[in-house]
């Protein structure tokens, strides 16, 4: 019999991947003691959700789906705080697992929290120190809702510290004397399985879609601050396509269908253009083994994605990055990645420094040394 029971809250496909990290830790090292329950919120339906995404990952399926789907902020929390409630009353877990910064992650750390079952927050500490993010928000409240918090970098542990928690804390660890912990990062450990899986069942991608390791650059573009404003949009893509004909490489862009369509019906001649132009291809979102391959092979990452963000740094990528600012502070401080905001004159300038530079970069190893998963899992045993 487990000694532990445990659940794991997810909202969104790359939260699913975060836990699977944890799945699989337990499957491999802790199956006799621990036994995990997978919530999923559904906050984002995604057809990818699919059997075929579980099947091809090897992650194991949710036994809840609550099945919220897109609403507004507080519509969408609330029908999630009541879902996740009845879960925990019903199961009644040791302790509550949460990933990164989504509505997900608020719902899970107020439901846990007001019922009195401990949360463990991974990917703590992380912030932007822009509360006009609803992520930020996310962050902040699920942090202080936490009994145990691992943080996946010194920069985040230290962002603790400044919030008041105390390293210096002694068991036995609640919600008002919690546990701060430096870990590395858990998508670091799937990184390392993921790549191998994705050589493994996705070795003809790159042939199929007509790219030449180290001869593209990657893009994605995703946050509403850069699809929804159309001038800033058009600004990022029209200057990327400019600098890849300039510089005679192709620029692949795996867009959300939302934002195609806005470019389909806002900027129709616009878009026409690109379609035209041999140097970009636009296409469709890919799967998760898909992107990883595009990431390892490619030669430059532009993203406004925090996770790819991090993703390029794993794979030893330079990284131009479509925000004012990140949470990973340490790869522009590495000066691997550029804050680039959605100016052409700053994403010109650095994107041709990093194709032109002779430089030899470091990726030091920020995150950890891939069995993040197991450190936590070790830790949470020994405390419950």
């Amino acid at each position: 019999m487990p000694k532990i029971k445990l659940i794991n809250i997810v909202g969104a496909r790359p939260q699913i991947i975060k836990a699977s990290a944890i799945s699989r830790a337990i499957r491999v090292h802790f199956s006799n003691d621990i036994s995990e329950i997978i919530v999923h919120t559904g906050q984002h339906y995604d057809k990818e959700m699919s059997e075929v995404f579980f099947d091809e990952l090897e992650i194991q399926k949710p036994q809840y789906n609550l099945g919220v789907g897109s609403a507004g902020h507080g519509r969408q929390t609330s029908l999630m705080i009541a879902g996740i409630e009845e879960i925990l009353l019903k199961e009644k877990p040791d302790c509550v697992l949460l990933y990164g910064d989504t509505n997900s992650t608020l719902a899970g750390a107020l439901a846990a929290a007001k019922l009195h079952f401990p949360v463990i927050h991974i990917e703590a500490g992380l912030r932007s120190f822009n509360k006009l993010m609803p992520e930020e928000l996310n962050r902040i409240v699920s942090d202080h809702s936490s009994t145990l918090l691992f943080a996946p970098t010194n920069a985040a542990l230290k962002n603790l510290m400044s919030e008041g928690f105390r390293p210096e804390n002694a068991p036995p660890y609640t919600i008002n004397n919690p546990k701060i912990y430096l870990t590395g990062d858990i998508m670091y450990d799937n990184t390392l399985f993921f790549a191998e899986l994705a050589e493994k069942k996705k070795a003809g991608f790159l042939n199929e879609s007509g790219l030449v390791k180290n001869n593209y650059v990657l893009a994605t573009i995703h946050r509403d601050t850069n699809t929804d404003d159309i001038e800033r949009l058009k600004e990022i893509l029209l200057t990327l396509k400019e600098l890849a004909e300039e510089k005679d490489i192709v620029v692949i862009m795996p867009l959300h269908p939302r934002t195609v369509n806005t470019l389909k019906t806002r900027l129709k001649d616009f878009y026409d253009d690109l379609k035209h132009c041999s140097h970009v291809k636009i296409i469709l979102p890919v799967s998760f083994l898909e992107m990883t391959l595009l990431e390892k092979n490619c030669r430059i990452i532009v993203t406004d994605s925090g996770g790819v963000q991090k993703e390029s740094h794993f794979f030893k990528k330079p990284c131009l990055v479509l925000r004012e600012e990140t949470e990973w502070i340490e790869l522009v401080n590495n000066g691997t990645a550029k804050l680039v905001g959605a100016a052409s004159a700053r994403i010109r300038k650095e994107f041709l420094n990093f194709m032109d530079s002779d430089t030899d970069f470091k990726y030091p190893g920020f995150y950890g040394d891939g069995k993040a998963a197991e450190f936590i899992l070790s830790e949470i045993l020994r405390l419950f």
